[in-house]
């Protein structure tokens, strides 16, 4: 579903389903809701089930065509494509284009799975096969069910959700062999910084911890860190 000329909603589907206003609505709405919920996930499962190996690219969706980082999702896209991997990212502009671009450039599958929002977006014209949710829990399982690993390029807090959620999965075995990796030194390194300095320090974290998530410079490197973890593990 898409809104052009402003046309743009007041509020989501995630947004109705948490309100709480005291209100008996829900005995008559919210059954009904549960099947919506189900339909999401029987057409990204339907949609996704035949994709093979494939890697997440996130990232800012604000960031410019002719910047540098741009670029670099680019190359990563390619890289991935090469190494035999689908690319999916969220469908939107920016990095999630860049990605996308990329992949679809090199003659891969481009993935892109879109999401319901006040601000609609749209799926960037990269995107060969694209699903579209009202849900964010039902399209953060998607990433993670059909990815084999996430690479992460600057971005804000959605970008920092997905990478959250993915640590916390791998941290407690929800997921396995799920390699995460940060592109960007100067603008992740102080946020691993703090996460060593702050949260090591504290005790809230392990040393095991800061092992799950690797940072680069280098498209090259990271892509390899997505290659050697499908090696050490391959799907059945």
């Amino acid at each position: 579903m898409g809104f052009r000329r402003g046309q743009t909603p007041t509020s989501t589907t995630d947004t109705r389903l948490l309100e709480n206003r005291g209100e008996a609505d829900w005995v008559h709405s919210d059954p009904w809701r549960v099947l919506r919920i189900q339909s999401e996930f029987v057409e990204g499962f339907g949609a996704l089930a035949e994709l093979g190996p494939a890697v997440s690219v996130f990232g800012s969706a604000r960031t410019a065509v002719d910047t540098e980082v741009y670029r670099t999702g680019m190359d990563i896209g390619r890289r991935l494509v090469a190494e035999g991997f689908a690319v999916i990212t969220g469908g939107g502009p920016g990095l999630m284009e860049a990605a996308n671009r990329g992949a679809c450039e090199a003659g891969g599958t481009s993935v892109g799975l879109g999401i319901e929002l006040p601000h609609e977006q749209g799926m960037n014209d990269w995107v060969d096969l694209a699903v579209n949710f009202r849900y964010f829990f039902a399209r953060k399982t998607m990433f993670l069910k059909y990815s084999q690993g996430f690479v992460v390029l600057p971005g804000g807090w959605g970008t920092l959700d997905e990478l959250f959620e993915a640590l916390t999965l791998v941290q407690t075995g929800k997921v396995r062999a799920f390699p995460v990796c940060l592109v960007g030194t100067e603008y992740w390194g102080g946020l691993l910084d703090w996460v060593r300095g702050t949260q090591l320090d504290a005790g809230t974290i392990s040393t095991q911890d800061l092992d799950l998530v690797t940072l680069t410079d280098d498209p090259a490197e990271a892509v390899a860190l997505m290659v050697a973890a499908r090696e050490q593990h391959p799907t059945s």
